[in-house]
């Protein structure tokens, strides 16, 4: 066998043929006989077996192998590649690990076409001949993931660096850069550390992957690096990664648990490594080099301050190509108002923040250029650090300019001063304190998920209200001009004007005639919503570009799952290897089509609404361990036709079992999601109209009454084109394009004026009841 095990590293001298010289790496040259030479050294990497196409597909295999116990003077090109061929990289890769010692025989010296690159050995060894051999003494422990063996790294204090030396060395983080594209292929991360020599040395590392890429949150982190070359430039050391490099960090505050951080799945880590850590975080403490809270609340914050800030992201938006704004909160209310930057509902990702917008608790910070990508990676609710961020003061769009202006945060592009951002583990020691404040502002969330945008209690039924008498003198003189709606309630009261319902005080129902001044929102599709009458939640259609998402995932993880009730047919699809499933009890076999509850698994969201055209009732679903569940509730748990119906994430149980598919005679959408154990969510039209009446404006909402006002059923709208178009129309009528507040109709309006609690204080709220268009 090529690769023969001893027991102790002794004992490969032993196994040494006597014909054989043992010889140093580092001696090495192209010119070298390599016959009756060995060579005895570690295993640092160890890659995978691949196909190799110059030599007509034979497998092989590349190591990296260095030289130890020599003089710090000639440890220059120590490292060198091994190239294993055929049947001995089957072998070495099933019979050695990363960490063992081996002593290679019959070897090939051939220039190295990588020296310029990993900065190893100008040479390397070529393993393929008949007499090719190798020995290798295991390591104590397996390297996979961290090892209690002791394993012998020698580590360099950083001043005893070598210049064009591979070392290993510990530090203490002064300054770091978050990785960064660089103008090559790779991401850079630069940093400077130092130990107890006081020495500074700058570090610098290239990798095309950002989870490579040392873990470092804050200054005072510890950090170990292995196969670093030091080089000088500028009367100063630097630090590179080479071949096989690897960083590994740690938390600098002492008697925090000492926990690499590292997305290796190999690495050494023993107790005489834990003692550094401890060491460094000792000595570091003593020098000042750590602060007991690296970050700024928002609650200390004022204008132009540089300053790191560590949140939770509640919601995202994308504002252009070179731009997004991640709105965030840690908790703390900011001495200054700040500045709410305006975006579209359907824009936003994450949660409602309208209730920690109105108490002086959301920062939106407008993130630029470099840091986007890693900004568009961040998902609501992650926990993150902004380096660097700035703080601002700014006027807002439509404010006057008597009036004060608002504290606004920037993160510009550029790493200058390490400015970036980075998320954070949810477990990180630096996050205790600042998840005991949210814990604090619990209560909001409910807060937040019952309010839409910047309309607010507009599900409240308006308590039953004060009819003013029929003797109640109007305030103003009505125009007698036909109004564009019609009152269909049956209040006996004279009319109001606004100036003088504003006066009032509710609960109280009145009449009033007034004019569309403008209305929100502009973009008529946005007034489509979705409610649901059991938890008060409402939010926003989901888009095609969300619901797509949640059909891909699933069609993607998708493995098909047998259902005893069910007959079951499967087609392809356009992609290769993905199934569309289609299930149906057993019951229904033979229905109407317009009958029968198909279950469809596989599919996307354009297929779906492609097979809705001939099947009214569709519900999409997926495998989860072999059974059939519900897709997540982002997307409809039910296409019928042209009409999608959604549940509700917070109230529906997302259960169904076979006994209740049978006897229901017509499936419409309630009776599917009573099937399914979905609490479906209700489709509502709501409106915010600012009303003129030459005495006064207010703004008042048309939500419960608003199908009756447009006659048009919101869940047909839904599905409708035509209708959509209708509700337009309606809206270009009361208030035309480019028209003026005098040439637009006039609208008699029944108004029910009532009070909600709005940051612990009451709220004056209209809302248009019992009112109507006029139709032809």
């Amino acid at each position: 066998m090529p690769v023969q095990k001893v027991n102790d590293s002794s004992d490969l001298d032993a196994k040494v043929p006597a014909h054989l010289q043992r010889t140093s790496i580092t001696g090495l040259t192209v010119t070298s006989d390599p016959s009756h030479r060995c060579v005895k050294a570690r295993v640092v990497h160890k890659g995978p077996v691949i196909s190799c196409a110059q030599k007509d597909g034979i497998e092989m295999l590349r190591a990296e192998i260095r030289e130890e116990d020599l003089p710090q003077s000639t440890a220059e090109h120590t490292s060198i590649n091994v190239i294993f061929f055929g049947t001995l990289a089957k072998d070495f890769s099933q019979s050695v690990r990363q960490g063992d010692v081996v002593l290679l025989a019959d070897f090939t010296i051939r220039k190295s076409p990588s020296f310029l690159r990993d900065k190893l050995h100008p040479c390397q060894l070529e393993m393929d001949g008949i007499d090719a051999c190798v020995y290798v003494c295991p390591s104590a422990a397996p390297s996979q993931g961290p090892s209690c063996s002791e394993a012998k790294y020698t580590y360099v204090p950083l001043n005893n660096l070598k210049h064009k030396t591979v070392v290993n060395v510990y530090g203490v983080v002064t300054f770091f850069k978050p990785p960064f594209p660089s103008k090559g292929s790779d991401y850079c991360s630069a940093l400077k550390i130092t130990d107890q020599s006081d020495v500074k040395v700058s570090c610098n590392i290239f990798s095309k992957k950002l989870e490579d890429h040392p873990v470092i949150f804050r200054v005072g982190d510890i950090i170990r690096l292995h196969r670093f070359k030091a080089e000088t430039f500028n009367d100063s050391m630097t630090l590179l990664n080479t071949y096989g490099w690897s960083a590994v960090t740690f938390d600098g505050i002492i008697d925090s648990p000492v926990a690499p951080r590292t997305s290796s799945k190999s690495f050494h880590f023993g107790e005489s490594d834990k003692n550094t850590v401890q060491e460094l975080r000792q000595w570091a403490a003593s020098q000042s080099l750590i602060s007991n809270d690296p970050t700024v609340s928002l609650s200390s914050v004022h204008p132009g301050m540089y300053f790191d800030l560590t949140c939770q992201l509640l919601a995202k938006a994308v504002m252009d190509s070179r731009c997004i704004l991640l709105k965030v909160w840690d908790g703390t209310k900011c001495e200054h108002p700040l500045l709410n930057v305006a975006v579209a509902s359907d824009a936003l990702e994450g949660e409602s923040t309208v209730a920690k917008d109105r108490m002086n608790l959301t920062a939106n910070v407008l993130v630029y250029d470099n840091h986007m990508e890693t900004a568009q990676d961040l998902k609501p609710g992650t926990f993150l650090r902004f380096y660097n961020l700035r703080s601002l003061l700014q006027r807002a769009p439509d404010q006057q300019p008597d009036q004060a202006e608002h504290l606004s945060f920037h993160l510009h592009g550029g790493t200058t001063y390490g400015r970036g951002l980075r998320s954070l583990p949810a477990e990180s020691p630096d996050l205790q304190s600042l998840k005991s404040v949210l814990e604090n502002h619990v209560d909001l969330d409910e807060y937040d998920e019952v309010n839409d945008g910047t309309l607010l209690e507009i599900w409240y039924t308006p308590p039953e209200a004060v009819v003013l008498p029929n003797d109640e003198e109007p305030d103003g003189e009505a125009d007698t001009g036909l109004s564009y709606t019609v009152r269909t309630c049956e209040h006996n009261t004279q009319q109001l004007t606004l100036a003088r319902v504003k006066c009032s005080t509710p609960p109280l129902s009145c009449h009033v005639r007034a004019r569309v001044k403008k209305y929100h929102p502009q973009q008529l599709y946005q007034c489509l919503k979705l409610f649901c009458s059991k938890c008060k939640t409402m939010k926003d259609v989901p888009d095609d570009g969300a619901v797509a998402k949640v059909f891909r995932e699933s069609a993607r993880e998708n493995q098909p799952c047998d259902k005893q009730w069910a007959a079951t047919s499967s087609a392809s699809s356009r992609e290769a290897g993905r199934t569309i499933s289609m299930h149906i009890s057993r019951d229904m076999v033979g229905q109407s089509t317009h009958m029968q509850l198909i279950f469809v698994e596989g599919t996307t969201l354009d297929e779906i609404c492609v097979l809705s055209r001939d099947y009214k009732n569709l519900v999409p679903v997926r495998s989860e361990n072999g059974r059939m569940a519900l897709m997540d509730l982002t997307a409809p748990f039910l296409f019928s036709g042209d009409k999608r119906y959604y549940g509700c994430k917070r109230c529906s149980l997302n259960t169904f079992e076979n006994h209740v598919f049978t006897g229901v005679e017509t499936y419409d959408g309630q009776a599917v999601a009573e099937a399914l154990g979905v609490q479906m969510m209700q489709y509502g039209l709501l409106i915010q109209f600012e009303l003129d009446d030459g005495t006064d404006t207010l703004e008042a909402l048309l939500w419960e009454n608003a199908e009756k006002f447009f006659h048009v059923s919101a869940v047909d709208a839904s599905g409708s084109q035509d209708l959509q178009d209708k509700i337009q129309t309606i809206m270009d009528t009361v208030q035309p394009p480019q028209s003026s507040l005098e040439e637009r109709p006039w609208l008699d309006l029944c108004l029910s004026v009532y009070s909600v609690k709005d940051n612990d204080r009451n709220k004056v709220c209209y809302q248009i009841m019992n009112s109507e268009i006029r139709e032809e």
